[in-house]
């Protein structure tokens, strides 16, 4: 295992090189010195997509949601306290397809909600629906277990 973690700022999108041993001690972004994690998720837009998929060692777990969905305004709330229970361990990030839709063309979301885990840079898994906090950070768990997390 790698004794160091690459992780992308959510503020400033530098990419931070830190020990593993580190992550839950509140660490600070080298660049911009922004909390590197802020127990929400993250807004990732068509510019700031790929640089947190493919260049974290963490997995990113996205919301793919839309603004006139009501289940997914319903689980918003639960993704957020989903965000502040799962990090640093792993990120939980928010794509609005309105304002992103050659995002979600790119991923094939067909119906919102739709969450999506990243790994490695690639997709592992997806789930469509609302779901409550329980419910995903239970998925989450088994999804990344699954994975040889």
């Amino acid at each position: 295992m790698e004794s160091s973690l690459h992780v992308v700022c959510a503020h400033c999108h530098a990419v931070n090189r830190l020990p593993r041993e580190r992550l839950a001690e509140g660490p600070n972004c080298g660049r911009c010195r922004g909390a590197l994690f802020a127990g929400r998720p993250l807004d990732l837009t068509a510019a700031t997509f790929d640089r947190h998929v493919e260049r974290s060692d963490l997995p990113l777990v996205v919301d793919f949601w839309a603004p006139w969905c009501g289940p997914c305004r319903a689980m918003a709330p639960a993704f957020a306290e989903a965000a502040a229970e799962l990090e640093p361990a792993l990120r939980l990030a928010k794509v609005d397809t309105e304002a992103e839709p050659a995002l979600a063309a790119r991923f094939g979301i067909r119906s919102v909600p739709t969450v999506v885990i990243f790994r490695g840079g690639r997709e592992i898994a997806r789930q469509a629906g609302a779901v409550d906090r329980r419910t995903l950070t239970a998925w989450v768990h088994t999804v990344l277990q699954g994975k040889n997390s």
